[in-house]
């Protein structure tokens, strides 16, 4: 069977966040679906906290999709794990819940691209094509999934 590179894409984004086993044996909606609040705000040594991660991979997914729905890139490194305070079970169900909808939106969108949007530069030329970015988030998810995992276990 032959799938497209937009159809690819999305699947190894649904792979990652939403339903996926195949590169990681887990995907990140598995990782955080029943972790209390506690847990995911409770740092391992130095480490940032599983919460944070999960911030910082949104934050990331949030502002690409963005960027390839309205060509503006709004986002900036040096806020990626400014996370506002999660302070009941409620925010952290929240932001998971905001996490699978965006990651399903992300997937979608993709999904619908054309191989020539998909090789067109991404918002400004120096930052590559629009697949390039699309698999620079799915390998930043994969990184941070990986961290998630030890860490739970660590905890």
């Amino acid at each position: 069977m032959y799938f497209s590179a937009p159809d690819t894409l999305a699947y190894r984004i649904r792979e990652i966040f939403l339903s996926g086993k195949w590169i990681a044996n887990t995907n990140l909606k598995e990782q955080l679906s029943g972790l209390p609040l506690e847990l995911a705000l409770k740092k391992a040594g130095n480490h940032n906290s599983i919460a944070e991660l999960s911030y910082h991979i949104h934050y990331y997914l949030s502002g690409v999709l963005r960027a390839l729905e309205t060509g503006v890139l709004d986002i900036k490194d040096q806020f990626s794990f400014d996370m506002p305070p999660l302070n009941r079970e409620s925010d952290w169900i929240a932001l998971q819940e905001k996490i699978w909808d965006d990651a399903e939106k992300f997937a979608s969108f993709v999904q619908n691209m054309t191989p020539e949007q998909l090789n067109a530069d991404f918002v400004n030329p120096k930052y590559g094509t629009v697949e390039r970015n699309i698999n620079a988030i799915i390998e930043h998810s994969y990184y941070h999934l990986g961290q998630i995992v030890l860490i739970r276990k660590l905890l």
